[in-house]
């Protein structure tokens, strides 16, 4: 555990929009304001609302009903409401903000696109027109399989305007994959591209699209952008031509009333074993969660710029777009890779777009610390906030964050939920000091707690992160799948929702999470996280990034297996194994002393940058890996079927 390094002075607390709010609230002591945020979350969520000025097209009756149990929370009962209206028109319509930035685009090629809150409202209404021509309407499921383009964005927006239900898919996913969500969802059309840079190269999407259909046969129509503007293989009758779809037409497009508990998203997320689960979000959860956690948590403002690094297949992708223009701010898509055509390609983008929230993984802070000087070559002086999430952190490239490119003076906004969560569970409150790679607070209106085997709360030890009361943005199932959501969440302790992280929170009251609770190695009776062991590893001069697993073993019960990338230049051999083995020995104690140590070419990953340890544990025992499709580099599980032999 570390102190903290980071401490907000008077000044910077006051001016935070949570700090006021809490004000205004009538709390002078942030500890009870907590408290009453989850004490009364019926209050707390009707405060939310009304602080981020949501608007209802008819006033919700209640804020809360848990008549069938904290599994099934109804919000804002009886409302009326659209999350397009709140994203977009209500600021495309007030002639004080619609000219304000809402959308701003960088391809990999260096070319750039802005759209004020009133270009894109006007430029949704006339998809969601071309849409409906399409005979797509309410409730209809519509599967998007889109790289990071303004057209992604516009898409969203237009399928939430008219009803429909959208679920956007990796856009580094195999056919197999995206048929799978397109099929468990029951998609009437499939939204996709011709392809997309990457890394210099044109990465071609609609060869590999063209698969899905004849897999996931509810799709009657594919709708393509051309992005390269290269030939692409064509079906008459079926393929629909982007342009076709954004043609201006003569009447306007009304919004769809939805009720507040009505789905407007579904997120399907990859399990250790089984088909995907396709998380239900609602016009009244996921949106109000990711604006209240970005507006307030974050702290961004209007006018200011978000920028997370992702995927629309990803959380973030929807939660940077619905978090910042629900705030009246804009969000920033980049679309290819943050090194390329040079390391300092991240850096350059914000530097040159004034970006004032950054959103990284801690895996791709450590690829960019291999290449030492690229981040001075720009400023980032307009970066107020620098946002983390996807994995923990190890100490070394946090501080290499905070100290070289943020200069000690930028915090760094740890935060960890998930895609079930609409956003965060546990942050770095702005209003409180920070300490390196690790969470200062839960996030207000977050009942958290951390349990024990036998769900007795603990402090000082690691236990299960636990979410006593439920939360708008709250997961409203999964789809056409109730019981596994129950038994995903809510079948370890009664009405008590069990995350699957492992956390500690230490005397000085910071949070650590040591990793996913189905990754914890319990060796001979110990439990400890992986991310505990990597960090030791990867503190190392030699060593760019590590992945630990528990394998079976006849006299501890389970035994650790260290998996080490060395940094470029350095040779792997018997001295530095010796070397890494001995450093988790002197910091962890002989019983933590790894089975083995093998050297390997690249951890197994996916494009955001999560390192999938189920995925290098089943190559490494030959076992059955489950989904395996958010896999960005499948060469890296061959060289870890190998290893065991050479052990």
């Amino acid at each position: 555990m570390g102190k903290a390094v980071w401490f907000p002075d008077p000044k910077w607390i006051e001016a935070t929009r949570l700090d006021r709010w809490m004000k205004q609230l009538g709390f002078t002591n942030y500890e009870e304001f907590f408290q009453a945020s989850v004490r009364d979350i019926g209050w707390f969520w009707g405060e939310v609302e009304k602080a981020l000025g949501i608007e209802w097209f008819q006033p919700y009756e209640r804020v809360l009903d848990l008549s069938q149990g904290i599994q099934w929370p109804h919000w804002y009962v009886g409302g009326k409401i659209n999350v397009v209206h709140n994203a977009l028109e209500k600021w495309s319509r007030n002639p004080a903000t619609k000219e304000h930035l809402a959308l701003l685009w960088e391809g990999e090629d260096g070319k750039t696109k802005r759209y004020t809150y009133s270009q894109l409202a006007e430029w949704v209404e006339r998809v969601a027109g071309g849409l409906r021509r399409l005979g797509i309407g309410r409730g209809d499921r519509v599967t998007l399989y889109l790289p990071m383009i303004p057209e992604t964005v516009a898409v969203m927006l237009a399928l939430s305007k008219i009803g429909a239900i959208f679920t956007p898919a990796f856009s580094g996913y195999g056919a197999e994959a995206v048929a799978k969500r397109a099929h468990a969802s029951s998609s009437k059309l499939l939204v996709t591209a011709d392809g997309f840079l990457r890394r210099g190269k044109g990465i071609r999407m609609k060869e590999e699209a063209e698969l899905i259909p004849s897999l996931a046969p509810s799709i009657e129509k594919v709708l393509v952008v051309r992005r390269l503007g290269i030939e692409i293989p064509w079906v008459e009758g079926r393929d629909v031509d982007w342009i076709e779809v954004e043609k201006p037409h003569e009447w306007g497009e009304s919004t769809e009333r939805m009720n507040s508990e009505d789905p407007f998203m579904l997120l399907y997320t990859s399990g250790t074993t089984g088909k995907p689960k396709g998380t239900i979000h609602i016009h009244a959860g996921f949106p109000i969660k990711a604006a209240f956690d970005a507006g307030f948590a974050m702290d961004l403002h209007p006018e200011e710029i978000l920028f997370w690094y992702t995927d629309m297949g990803w959380m973030m992708g929807p939660f940077m777009v619905f978090g910042a223009l629900l705030n009246g701010a804009a969000a920033l898509l980049y679309e290819g890779s943050p090194d390329f055509p040079a390391p300092d390609r991240l850096w350059e983008i914000v530097e040159k777009h004034r970006v004032t929230h950054l959103g990284v993984s801690p895996t791709l802070i450590r690829s960019l610390m291999r290449f030492e000087g690229a981040e001075k070559r720009h400023e980032v002086r307009t970066l107020r906030v620098v946002g983390s999430t996807g994995e923990p952190w190890n100490h070394e490239p946090w501080m290499w964050l905070f100290q070289n490119v943020l200069g000690g003076k930028v915090p760094i906004f740890n935060y960890s939920g998930g895609t079930e969560i609409s956003g965060g569970i546990l942050c770095n409150l702005l209003i409180k000091p920070i300490a390196p790679a690790s969470f200062n607070a839960p996030v207000p209106g977050m009942d958290v707690d951390i349990y024990n085997e036998t769900g007795e709360p603990v402090r000082g030890e690691v236990g299960e992160l636990v979410i006593k009361k439920p939360w708008v943005g709250m997961a409203s199932g999964f789809w056409e799948e109730p019981k596994r959501y129950e038994e995903a969440y809510f079948s370890r302790w009664p009405e008590v929702w069990v995350h699957g992280d492992w956390v500690i929170q230490d005397e000085e009251g910071f949070w650590t999470i040591t990793g996913r609770s189905d990754d914890t190695l319990n060796v001979a009776g110990k439990r400890i996280g992986p991310a505990e062991v990597e960090s030791i590893l990867v503190d190392h001069e030699s060593v760019v990034e590590a992945g630990v697993i528990g394998v079976p073993d006849e006299m501890k019960g389970e035994a650790m297996v260290c998996f080490v990338v060395v940094k470029p230049g350095v040779e792997p051999s018997p001295s530095l194994k010796e070397d890494l083995i001995r450093s988790i020995v002197e910091q962890m104690g002989k019983a933590f002393k790894p089975k083995e140590l093998h050297f390997i070419q690249e951890l197994p990953k996916t494009r955001n940058g999560k390192i999938l340890r189920r995925a290098i544990r089943a190559s490494y025992l030959a076992q059955e890996a489950g989904d395996l499709s958010a896999l960005e580099n499948p060469a890296a599980i061959s060289e870890i079927g190998g290893k065991r032999q050479e052990g």
